[in-house]
């Protein structure tokens, strides 16, 4: 398959039903460049579309009908994809893998489409993790401001305090930052665990071990369940599915916050 820059959706039509967009946006949003920078490309003349240098700004094409070139090498044009994977612990969560252990793109071999994890989930752990090839949706997941709430099923060792689990839902500090407030619903208590729901909206890494580990009570098993309201369902580990436009509204509370084309309600 030939390699590529991904392209998400355009946004607008012309009167010959053809969907248009300013060239530096799909370069910055194909994963090119940053929107200046791609300016810069333009202005150096290292752009052609359909074989001809473009230099002017805000010159607008419809990517699923041209041939875009940068410094020669063309961008292959995919319609987007969105996909909710089950992620099973032993995968990385990353495109390629220099220890060469299985990663999350072993799992979704078979899909045409160069996609790409939405955030991360570490090694031994598991469950709902985004693939797509829309840059828009990624930023819109992964950027603090947007606050897309992810719910997670933890085991933790020990029974942890009502105390406790309010300095988590408060904020505590990690590595010189305070967390956001977290939701917290203790689901069952053992002798020796505790089964625990926590929902945020950060993505640091690690951050829900390092919540437990910062209040002694460190994570035995760590299920990532919904994205908003998107839940895994019935998606068995290993498999994956992919969503619809009525999916994609789950996540953010129904109501897509861009638009989407190309992608069944």
């Amino acid at each position: 398959m030939q390699s590529g820059a991904r392209i998400p959706p355009d946004t607008g039509e012309d009167g010959a039903g053809m969907t248009r967009e300013r060239l530096q946006k799909i370069l910055a949003s194909a994963g090119v460049t940053s929107r200046r920078k791609a300016e810069q490309l333009i202005r150096a003349g290292r752009v052609r579309v359909d074989g001809q240098v473009v230099t002017t700004m805000g010159f607008k094409i419809d990517p699923r009908h041209c041939r875009i070139t940068v410094d020669g090498k063309p961008m292959r044009v995919d319609p987007p994809v969105y996909i909710l994977l089950n992620k099973p612990a032993g995968y990385v969560t990353t495109r390629h893998d220099p220890q060469g252990r299985p990663t999350v793109m072993d799992l979704v071999a078979d899909i045409r489409e160069r996609v790409y994890p939405v955030g991360r989930l570490d090694l031994d752990s598991e469950g709902a993790l985004l693939l797509t090839n829309d840059g828009r949706l990624t930023n819109r997941i992964l950027h603090p401001r947007y606050q897309v709430n992810k719910t997670y099923a933890v085991i933790v060792r020990g029974r942890p305090s009502s105390r406790a689990l309010r300095r988590l839902e408060r904020g505590i500090r990690l590595e010189g930052r305070i967390t956001s407030p977290a939701r917290i619903r203790v689901v069952q208590e053992e002798a020796r665990q505790t089964r625990v729901e926590i929902v945020i909206h950060e993505g640091r890494k690690r951050q829900v071990r390092k919540m437990f580990e910062a209040i002694g009570y460190p994570v035995l098993r760590l299920r990532r369940i919904a994205y908003g309201n998107l839940t895994l369902g019935a998606l068995k580990p290993g498999t994956y599915r992919f969503l619809t436009k009525k999916d994609v509204k789950k996540i953010f509370s129904g109501k897509i916050p861009f638009t989407i084309k190309h992608i069944a309600d």
